[in-house]
């Protein structure tokens, strides 16, 4: 959930630094730093976002041909300046550090016995004092590097840096992400590719355990047991103007007006034809789903609420047993096993830590069928899966995830109709009925953008509330769930979701002119029993904001507010009722002056347990 830049080079390094901690500011901007080598080590830290660093560096002048940079999001320690990376020991080794050491106490004591003392709160701290320590006893970086890495316990991506070693730079990595830039007598890492879109698109993502030792010219990759090994040079499909804000006030605002093409690119190659093939989940998917007999989906936050939605799905139309797990909960739950069950992973990341340790979890009770759905390419969670699916979102850099929701829910919903398919449960006509409402799928989403302006109207009725209910039912309850993270996540506004009918076993008590209620009324077969909901709300005196399809006879009262989507999408509606909680979510942060695209306490890629 921090961000790692580092480069060597020949040229002047700190403008790659900071360009490429701007972009990874999403994942952490409690406070920032850097540290070139140039005639001895010189650190540069500051309180907050990038900004602020760079405004420091350039009064201070800071330059150097060798460095490393970061940007954090606080686990061990306040956002403090003494606790912001790079860590630094004795003026000689500095590192940046994400992840989490987990046996960093026991360091620390055994470190204090060797007479060093620790300025900072954090638990990356013990890695540059280890890396100096076995530094003393070999001079070399590499190896010393190695001998503190074998040391730590928990999950990694470093960078180190020595004084005595100006062209040297060696990064390691376990459990967390890490990758190498190539450029042309210079080299790059980075714990994301966008980072580094300015300077170069040809990457390395280092496997788990890795560890490099990186030059000007030279490049050497050692895996865990130390031996030298070879890894795949990857083309970046991103460029470096897709992670720009551009026109857009927000990142936010951009990601949620670029559902229309992401779902387009999503789904482009999947119905281009007149039939579904298993192909686009891989090779391998036709054997696979021939054997399966049930779908376990493992994902969290965001993504789990799109698992959830997708176990609607595959019940109802492919007829196989289906539930949504949160990763973080099944990996240390007693779970009976199903060997003949798909194990779908979701992230917009592939480095979720708690997905990915769910999945080798599963894995390691005999589940050999897995599939990651995901928007990166070359992620840990995709490169862990036998079958994959790549959405085509491009860089998600708000916080709070949009087109990468509904990117995953139109991937679920095609998982679905070729797992039907294969089932037999799905006839010619209705493949061709599905694959038409997909190809419509952005226009429409096109449509409910244009809602907009109405919905944030609503939003300056929420800007001085403290809580909001939100209801849906059936597979548009998960949809709920999300719109109520989405409230809470950007503008602080404390919200939760219920399946409508049951308000009376408790919400109810909440209701009062004070809490907004939020419902999904889609025309679907259980309008009328929403409806009887919704009457329950009006008589306690709640305010009612209703997002309602068309035909539904739902109409403006005293307390009730309507915003009128168009006709019922059928089994696509979850998707197209996505996008006006997104807006609505928005504006309300708009309204409330919180700051949108990066939410306090919050970071994008939770890369930590």
């Amino acid at each position: 959930m921090c961000g790692i830049v580092g480069a060597v080079a020949q040229r002047n390094v700190v403008p790659i630094l900071l360009e490429g901690l701007r972009r990874l500011e999403y994942r952490g901007y409690d406070s920032a730093g850097l540290v070139v080598i140039n005639d001895g080590l010189h650190r540069v830290r500051s309180i907050g976002r990038v900004a602020a660093l760079a405004e420091a560096v350039q009064q201070l002048h800071t330059h150097g041909t060798l460095g490393i940079a970061h940007t954090r999001w606080a686990t061990h320690g306040a956002p403090t300046e003494a606790n912001a990376h790079p860590h630094v020991s004795h003026d000689s080794i500095a590192v940046v550090h994400n992840g989490i050491i987990e046996n960093y106490e026991a360091l620390r004591l055994r470190l204090r016995a060797l007479g060093y003392v620790f300025t900072s709160e954090t638990d990356t701290e013990v890695i540059a004092h280890l890396v100096h320590h076995y530094y003393k006893l070999t001079p070399d970086l590499l190896t010393a590097t190695q001998s503190a890495v074998a040391d730590l316990q928990g999950a990694f991506a470093i960078g180190v840096v020595a004084t005595d070693e100006p062209h040297r730079l060696v990064c390691a990595r376990r459990g967390s992400p890490l990758l190498i830039g190539l450029g042309i007598e210079e080299h790059f890492i980075a714990s994301d590719v966008s980072a580094l879109l300015p300077v170069t698109q040809k990457v390395i993502y280092l496997e788990e355990g890795d560890i490099a030792d990186i030059g000007l010219l030279q490049l050497a990759i050692y895996d865990a047991a130390g031996q030298v090994v070879t890894r795949n040079v990857f083309v970046s499909e991103q460029s470096s103007e897709m992670s720009e804000l551009g026109n857009y006030r927000h990142f936010m605002q951009k990601e949620i007006h670029e559902q229309p093409r992401a779902l387009s690119d999503t789904l482009q190659e999947a119905v281009m034809g007149e039939q579904l093939s298993p192909v686009i989940f891989g090779f391998a998917a036709a054997d696979v789903f021939a054997q399966i007999d049930a779908v376990t989906i493992l994902a969290c936050g965001t993504s789990y609420h799109a698992g959830s939605v997708a176990a609607y799905w595959l019940e109802s139309l492919a007829g196989i047993p289906c539930r949504a797990e949160v990763a973080s909960e099944y990996r240390y739950r007693d779970s009976v096993p199903n060997p003949r069950a798909l194990v779908v992973t979701l992230s917009q990341s592939g480095e979720t830590a708690d997905t990915l340790a769910a999945l080798h979890h599963a894995m390691s009770l005999g589940h050999e069928h897995t599939l990651s759905i995901c928007n990166v390419p070359e992620s840990a969670l995709v490169r862990a899966s036998k079958l994959r699916f790549l959405t085509r979102a491009g860089p998600e850099i708000g916080v709070a995830s949009t087109k990468a929701f509904t990117t995953q829910l139109a991937a679920l919903f095609l998982l679905t109709l070729v797992i039907a398919k294969q089932r037999g449960r799905l006839t010619v006509a209705d493949e061709a009925k599905q694959i038409h409402a997909l190809r419509a799928l952005p226009a429409e989403v096109q449509r409910v953008l244009s809602l907009e302006p109405a919905i944030a109207h609503w939003a300056e009725r929420f800007a001085d509330k403290q809580h909001a209910l939100f209801l849906g039912r059936g597979m548009h309850y998960p949809i709920a769930m999300e719109g109520a993270l989405k409230l809470k996540e950007i503008s602080y506004i404390h919200a939760e979701a219920y399946p409508a009918g049951e308000l009376k076993h408790g919400p109810l008590a909440l209701v009062d002119k004070d809490m907004p209620v939020v419902a999904i009324a889609p025309n679907d077969a259980l309008l009328e029993k929403l409806k009887s909901n919704l009457q329950e709300v009006r008589a306690r005196g709640g305010e009612l904001y209703v997002f309602a399809d068309a035909h539904t006879a739902i109409a403006d009262s005293e307390g009730l507010h309507v915003i009128q989507l168009a006709d019922n999408a059928g089994w696509l509606s979850p998707i197209l009722h996505t996008i006006p909680l997104q807006l609505l979510s928005y504006h309300a942060a708009l309204q409330k002056g919180t700051d949108v695209d990066k939410p306090r306490n919050l970071a994008k890629s939770v890369t930590v347990e």
